[in-house]
């Protein structure tokens, strides 16, 4: 009896030192979530968002990792499920332990887990250009605003091109919807009438587009130069363009003007027919920089793929993850009301050339281009502006958001301040 008491207290013993052991190894790592779609229609764009987080973290690494502890990747499918997003983002946070998450691409993955992240208190980076209307204590947005992407896209139209009539169309949610609302008023603000301008709608993954791109066909023919400004998403992108060029739809006739369409994309389609189409963006993989060249070769050692192309929102995750770290070292910590405290002000490298900042918006200082789609599936910077851009988290050109800031450094802490009323409105969005 003795001998079994005594050979039972030891297994109990090592039991217990097995499971010290690992919480203390799982301790000695920070933890950082991945939420990107790797299935569904988003994946098309998504996956590699996944995979460069996983080299940047790789590449932190070797440099030491952060506070003198391994960065350990979380990666999670939510499938294009926007509900699914919210689960698994509770599931990073509650159960994987994550000190940070980087991840979504739709404005209605993002929305539904906003609720999430507020009350956890965890943190997202949000790589993809949006539609605005939105600034949260939690949420770091490192895409593009519609004043760093929509509005100068249109300014390019006019200006350079000559457009006076024009089709909003786009993937049928919040980003295209708010985003059309705010170009349809900028447009009528400019003296645009109402009948110059067409808007359609149609839903994720829509693949028949026979009859819309006749109907765009049949709204340029009214002896006015005429551009589509597409806030289409995913992968209803392929069948779209190739039906553009089904219908003989060239760029010298109706130039396509698109914000979710990157080389990343391109790489699915023959790209022959849409040589001259234009997209924006804050970042082009042809941007000639020391800095990109430098990227570009990592990203290709990493995936071990030469054909594997980069992208803005890829470029989004390299600033906000560098932004992260050197807020995490300011602060001495991973706690995040620390790092959101320290993280404002902070500025990083990116890779056109120059900096960018973190503002107390939390939104980032950006330059903005506009590519011209090559045949070889890559963009020749046409326009740029000649400095960097604030992001504005509220819009000038909405009735509702005019007189609101957002600032979330203290005693403000507001996402949505009303400088008429000199009230905080709420929460943020």
């Amino acid at each position: 009896m003795k001998t079994y008491f005594r050979g039972a207290v030891a297994g109990i013993a090592l039991a217990a030192a097995a499971m010290t052991s690992t919480v203390a190894q799982a301790a000695d790592t920070i933890k950082v979530g991945i939420l990107h779609s790797l299935s569904g229609t988003m994946a098309i764009s998504e996956t590699t968002l996944k995979d460069v987080m996983l080299m940047l973290i790789e590449e932190q690494n070797k440099k030491g990792g952060l506070l003198g502890k391994k960065l350990e990747a979380v990666v999670v499918d939510p499938a294009s499920n926007w509900p699914l997003f919210a689960e698994k983002a509770r599931e990073l946070i509650e159960v994987k332990k994550v000190d940070v998450v980087f991840g979504c691409w739709t404005s209605v993955s993002r929305k539904s887990v906003l609720p999430v992240f507020e009350e956890l208190n965890s943190i997202l980076f949000y790589p993809v250009q949006y539609e605005g209307e939105e600034s949260q204590k939690n949420v770091f947005y490192t895409g593009a605003a519609p004043n760093q992407q929509a509005i100068p896209a249109v300014d390019y139209l006019a200006e350079q091109e000559g457009v006076k009539r024009w089709v909003l169309a786009g993937t049928d949610y919040v980003y295209p919807r708010t985003t059309n609302k705010i170009l349809e008023t900028y447009l009528k603000d400019k003296g645009v009438p109402a009948e110059d301008i067409m808007i359609n709608y149609t839903p994720f993954g829509h693949s028949d587009w026979q009859t819309i791109v006749a109907d765009i066909k049949k709204f340029g023919s009214a002896g006015k130069k005429t551009a589509v400004v597409s806030t289409i998403n995913g992968d209803a992108n392929v069948p779209f363009y190739k039906e553009l060029a089904n219908q003989g739809i060239k760029a010298e006739d109706i130039p396509v003007v698109a914000f979710s369409v990157g080389e990343e994309e391109l790489a699915g389609l023959d790209t022959a027919p849409l040589v001259g189409h234009l997209a924006a963006w804050n970042y082009f993989m042809s941007a000639n920089t020391p800095e990109n060249a430098a990227f570009i070769k990592k990203w290709k050692t990493f995936i071990k793929n030469d054909k594997r192309v980069t992208n803005d929102p890829m470029e989004a995750h390299y600033i906000g993850f560098n932004m992260w770290v050197k807020a995490v070292e300011i602060a001495g910590t991973t706690k995040p009301d620390a790092v959101i405290d320290s993280i404002v002000g902070v500025t990083v490298p990116n890779l056109t050339g120059g900096v960018s900042a973190m503002m107390p918006n939390h939104h980032i200082t950006k330059p903005v281009l506009i590519g011209e789609i090559q045949a070889n599936g890559q963009f020749e910077t046409v326009s740029s502006t000649p400095g960097l851009v604030p992001g504005d988290a509220w819009s000038d050109f909405l009735p509702g958001s005019k007189d609101l800031i957002s600032d979330w450094r203290k005693p403000m802490s507001c996402g949505n301040f009303n400088v008429k009323t000199g009230k905080c409105s709420g929460k943020g969005s």
